[in-house]
């Protein structure tokens, strides 16, 4: 009698406290890439950062804050010249027009500061959800996970999530965090993963063979 055919097992997913604690070996001083002094700047930069690249945000916003460097000055930006400066990015009228109107919000609801509130920065024009966890990651020290295309991508891949949306995956990574007792360092560990994605596991033809987590990596919906 022929043997019943055994399926595979399923791939262990990777202990999120070893990811965790390589990665920091490899990016122990881990920050966002776009260039900011204060809150207002990291908040109209991570905007603004919506489908282009922080390399090419940076390149634009020394001249951006030069010009306008605060809530009421941007806000009172006239739209042709900030659309012409942001034309780089690509949309430019509509980009102008979405941080003249957070602009106006933030001096309308809150003297012109960046709050540092959940519901009120989700409130403004533009933000959501990725970017109030930016912003009260980075500069007020909440551990938050910011969850963008680099940190979905490699969740799925460490067998962390099998979700696409956003706030899933966050939950499922803070959960398999709990799980894996990798410390409280979220805001750390998202940084991290975005630079590992960006530099390593990219989406296309991610450099397995120079991976230094590949031992602990299942690589789900990779080629062997």
């Amino acid at each position: 009698m022929p043997v019943p055919h055994e399926s595979a097992a399923a791939p262990v997913p990777a202990d999120a406290r070893v990811v965790a604690a390589g990665l920091e070996g490899l990016y122990p001083g881990a920050a966002t890439e776009l260039e900011h002094r204060d809150a207002f700047e990291l908040l109209v930069a991570t905007v603004l950062s919506a489908q282009t690249t922080d390399v090419r945000v940076n390149a634009l916003t020394p001249e951006l804050f030069a010009a306008w460097p605060d809530a009421a000055a941007l806000a009172g930006a006239e739209q042709e010249d900030l659309a012409r400066l942001l034309r780089p990015l690509g949309m430019g009228a509509t980009r102008a027009e979405r941080v003249r109107g957070l602009a106006a919000a933030l001096l309308r609801d809150h003297d012109g500061a960046v709050p540092d509130d959940q519901a009120a920065l989700e409130a403004l024009p533009g933000v959501g959800r990725k970017t109030a966890h930016v912003v009260r990651g980075v500069w007020f020290g909440h551990p938050l996970l910011a969850v963008d295309t680099h940190v979905g991508r490699l969740a799925r891949r460490l067998g962390w999530t099998t979700a696409s949306d956003p706030r899933r995956i966050e939950e499922d990574v803070l959960e398999r965090c709990r799980e894996d007792g990798a410390g409280a360092d979220v805001t750390g560990l998202g940084l991290r993963l975005i630079l590992h994605g960006r530099r390593v596991c990219t989406a296309r033809a991610p450099r397995c063979g120079d991976c230094a987590l590949a031992a602990d990596c299942p690589r789900i919906g990779l080629a062997a």
